[in-house]
């Protein structure tokens, strides 16, 4: 498999900025690769709350993940704040392709950037949704990519 091109944070519909942590550097002095994916759920979870589709606490329906991958480009990590980029790839009928990149400068390539889906299901029952919230596909739809754009 063909390594990737790092994509321009133009490829992406959302933004988001986020203030690094002391924490987030391994003893290597740059970003823990686990903290990539956590900084991935903030971009993606905050969106979602901030548009009024996801209830953590309460919700009827909640975003499972069922696959993740990240490919990384250059090193991240504090104290430099970092750009998470949003877009979604593709809006199924109970599962969503999120893919998120990170920034550590707005007019520089990709740090790293990866993907994850979630697959959603009722709460009580844990099983795959019907249908996606029609409130959840409106806040969604904005995101969409084009393909190869």
């Amino acid at each position: 498999m063909a390594r990737p091109t790092p994509h321009r944070i133009g490829d992406y519909r959302h933004r988001r900025a986020i203030t690094t942590r002391w924490m987030d550097n391994d003893p290597y002095g740059h970003m823990n690769n686990v903290v990539h994916y956590s900084l991935f759920d903030t971009v993606v979870n905050s969106y979602l709350i901030e548009r009024g589709v996801l209830d953590v606490a309460k919700g009827p329906v909640i975003g499972l993940v069922v696959e993740t991958g990240c490919h990384y480009f250059a090193p991240l990590g504090f104290p430099k704040p970092v750009t998470g980029a949003l877009r979604v790839a593709h809006l199924g009928r109970s599962s969503v392709r999120y893919e998120v990149a990170l920034f550590d400068d707005e007019g520089a390539p990709a740090a790293a950037q990866g993907h994850f889906v979630h697959v959603y299901v009722e709460r009580e029952s844990q099983r795959p949704v019907a249908q996606l919230p029609a409130s959840l596909r409106e806040a969604l739809e904005p995101l969409l990519s084009v393909p190869g754009g």
